[in-house]
């Protein structure tokens, strides 16, 4: 298509990845130039391409066939891939994908971008598993290896209202386990939030809701395909994140059998017992950061009014270590609810891991302040954390960056866990010393005693 070449509304529509009204809202707002034929708009495809090039964006990027051999000794499918962090972790392993499936715009730009030949598809919903081994090329009788992905975390989230598979998002968890019982990979990893572990759900139709109703819901469905499972609650610092960031990781063997924990590469400096597992230290914010700080850096920036009093705060600082007198005045209503509230003006600090970056650094309750100027953490410095290389582009605007980093699963932490399925694949038993290991600070979270809990 030449550079002159003129597209009408629908086709502006789909070039950008976006409704046909909202092209016209783009246009009558004037971000969009556009030129009229008789009553119509039409839109130059310079003008298209300077908009996306303004708005730090490009073409939408369309369901794709692989558009190169299928060679890899290892076949692995990504699904809910985002902007590739377990991708990224799994590469670092020796597993690549073959396939993304992702249905979030600014996400299919950003794989897109990075990995142009691996296919793409988007509503998880909506495609069959033929259509997936025709997209990803996988040669007729080839098994699956690996099947990865993070379903939407949200339906399940501690911090939301954990309504579940009644949630649409749980819904896609759902068709995942059904695409996984219709590919029949040999392991199925399936990542998320600590919440999945105790959201109530039906375990029986009509039957009233009960603790730990959906992870034994998963875990009956798993087991109903034949599969074997081992899971456990990981703190994705114990793996090399600069970040304190725990998540659920199961891993779901074909042969029945369990596929190990996951091997840690560092422990907590300040925990019990840290002699025993001859281990370096946490990585820290300022071990990944401190040779960017003097960069640009890309960020938001706080309301005025709360620069006053993050102003008055050390780094590994919050709320509590305002001046008592203005504690109240500076947290509103939020400073009677109980809690520790120990996200509110948080200051991070230098020589520890980062707190869980969330998809915002200014939202009040999880605030991330950098350690010694007045503004949040920037896009490079949530980069630098999740582990994603400098160079890894990443679509949208400052705030569509910061959702999908912050959504991320911590690359580190990706690699251990395609680590561990390489070990088993090749009969490599993990030392039973790690059975022992504190993966996190919860208790009762793994295969082996979360019925207890």
């Amino acid at each position: 298509m030449s550079e002159n070449a003129l597209l009408n509304t629908k086709e502006t529509a789909q070039y950008i990845g976006v409704s046909a009204g909202v092209v016209t809202r783009l246009a009558n707002t004037g971000e969009l130039e556009f030129d009229t034929c008789g009553a119509r708009k039409v839109f130059r495809k310079e003008a298209i391409d300077a908009y996306l090039e303004r708005n730090n964006l490009i073409q939408a990027a369309v369901d794709q066939v692989s558009t190169k051999d299928f060679e890899d000794n290892i076949c692995a499918l990504s699904f809910f891939s985002g902007a590739g962090g377990l991708d990224l972790g799994f590469e670092r392993a020796g597993i690549s994908a073959a396939l993304y499936c992702e249905n979030n715009r600014e996400c299919r730009m950003t794989l897109h971008r990075n990995r142009p030949d691996v296919a793409l598809l988007g509503d998880i919903t909506k495609i069959s598993a033929d259509e997936v081994r025709r997209m990803a090329r996988i040669p007729q009788g080839r098994e699956i290896d690996v099947m990865f992905g993070g379903p939407p975390c949200q339906a399940f989230s501690t911090a939301g209202a954990r309504r579940a598979f009644e949630d649409p998002r749980g819904n896609v968890f759902l068709r995942y386990l059904d695409l996984a019982s219709e590919l029949k990979p040999r392991y199925l990893v399936i990542e998320n939030v600590r919440g999945l572990l105790s959201t109530p759900f039906p375990v029986e139709s009509g039957g009233k809701p009960i603790r730990g109703g959906v992870m034994r819901y998963i875990l009956n469905k798993l087991e109903e395909m034949g599969y074997g499972v081992s899971f456990n609650l990981y703190n994705a610092a114990n793996f090399g994140a600069a970040q304190i960031r725990e998540r659920v990781v199961i891993i779901a063997k074909r042969d029945g059998t369990k596929c190990d924990w996951l091997i840690p590469t560092h422990t907590d400096p300040d925990g019990k017992y840290v002699q025993n597992w001859n281990l370096p230290s946490w990585v820290t914010f300022r071990d990944v950061v401190y040779d960017i700080e003097d960069s640009r850096q890309t960020h938001t920036d706080f309301p005025e009014k709360r620069l006053l009093y993050f102003s008055m705060l050390k780094e590994g600082q919050c709320w509590n270590k305002l001046p008592i007198e203005i504690q109240e005045e500076a947290m509103g209503k939020a400073y009677k609810l109980g809690g520790g509230k120990t996200g509110f003006y948080r200051r991070i600090a230098w020589d520890r891991p980062s707190p869980t970056l969330v998809t915002s650094p200014t939202m009040p309750a999880t605030d991330l302040c950098h350690p010694k100027e007045l503004r949040p953490l920037s896009v490079e410095e949530y980069k630098r954390v999740q582990g994603f290389p400098d160079d890894w582009w990443i679509a949208g605007s400052i705030h569509d960056q910061y959702r999908q980093i912050g959504n991320a699963v911590p690359v580190s932490l990706g690699e251990a866990i395609g680590r561990a399925i390489l070990d088993d694949m090749r009969g490599e038993a993990h030392d039973e010393r790690w059975r022992n290991f504190p993966y996190s600070r919860y208790a009762h979270t793994s295969d082996q005693n979360w019925n207890l809990a």
